[in-house]
């Protein structure tokens, strides 16, 4: 990663060869080689070059950094948070917010200033939508780097404040045991659609072992498997199923998710599920409405 007035400057490219397809432009002025992997790491480290003073890599772009790797792509804006009235050269590249940070909301790493896991966990709920926010939550609780304890007392401390409620909202809705965004997906949308939260990954002793659904509801005995893409291989299927009749065997509801059931027919998934706990006595209560799709 260079500056290319540098490498112009010191004759080591033509303004012909920094324009050809070698090199990639990343931010105002910043090259890289273009066989780099493009990813919001690499646009961070780009916008970093040319950070003015107190400037720190924020929300999205800081819980990449902190190893939440879905929760920004290439393609998305960088966001920074820098003091009011701070000149920044990097307009059309990042998504600038203008405030004041303290001392303990701040950090480094992978050796750039970012904003702290909890800063970070306020941001995020603020800036994206609440799915995404959520799943980008998931993982800062399941990595320990906050707790649902401080998620909340951040959410009181903050009461009044804009975005206040919406934070309390993700933050309630966050759960540790999250495994995957598409996971997030699927149990933000059966709770919004009027079904009973489930447990994530509870242990249930059977048949010697101890296994973990995705998505459960112990006092109806009905789990929830979300089959990603990597349950397609032969090894993968073979230990589902193997899960799959155990839970059965000791009289277990079991049903399995796709992610294209996801996309396209998730309605039906809703009434499956809906259906399953019913049948082992759930009783959603008067005047609650028929689950439906979220």
């Amino acid at each position: 990663m260079f500056r290319g007035a540098d490498a112009l400057r010191e004759g080591l490219l033509t303004l012909e060869q920094l324009r050809g397809a070698n090199w990639q432009r990343l931010a105002y002025g910043v090259y890289a080689d273009s066989r780099l992997d493009r990813d919001h790491g690499l646009r961070c480290r780009a916008l970093a070059a040319d950070l003015p003073e107190h400037a720190h890599l924020a929300g999205p772009s800081a819980a990449y950094l902190h190893g939440v790797e879905h929760a920004a792509a290439f393609t998305d804006p960088v966001h920074l948070i820098v003091p009011a009235g701070t000149r920044l050269n990097q307009r059309r590249e990042a998504a600038v917010h203008r405030m004041v940070l303290a001392s303990d909301e701040v950090g480094v790493q992978r050796g750039l200033p970012v904003t702290s896991p909890l800063r970070t966990s306020w941001d995020v709920t603020l800036w994206m939508d609440l799915v995404p926010a959520v799943a980008v939550l998931d993982a800062l609780l399941r990595d320990k780097l906050v707790t649902a304890t401080q998620l909340m007392e951040l959410a009181a401390d903050r009461a009044g404040r804009h975005g206040a409620a919406r934070a309390t909202r993700a933050f309630k809705l966050a759960d540790a045991g999250g495994q995957s965004p598409q996971e997030t997906r699927l149990r933000l949308g059966l709770i919004r659609a009027g079904l009973p939260r489930p447990e994530l990954q509870h242990p249930v002793p059977v048949g010697g072992r101890v296994l973990h659904p995705d998505l459960c509801w112990p006092q109806y005995r009905v789990a929830v498997e979300y089959d990603g893409e990597w349950h397609d291989s032969p090894d993968s299927f073979h230990l589902d199923r193997r899960r799959l009749n155990l839970l059965v065997s000791a009289g277990w509801t079991v049903l399995h998710v796709t992610s294209r059931r996801m996309r396209a027919d998730f309605a039906a998934v809703v009434r499956e599920v809906a259906a399953a706990l019913r049948s082992a006595g759930w009783n959603p209560g008067p005047g609650r409405p028929t689950p439906m799709i979220p």
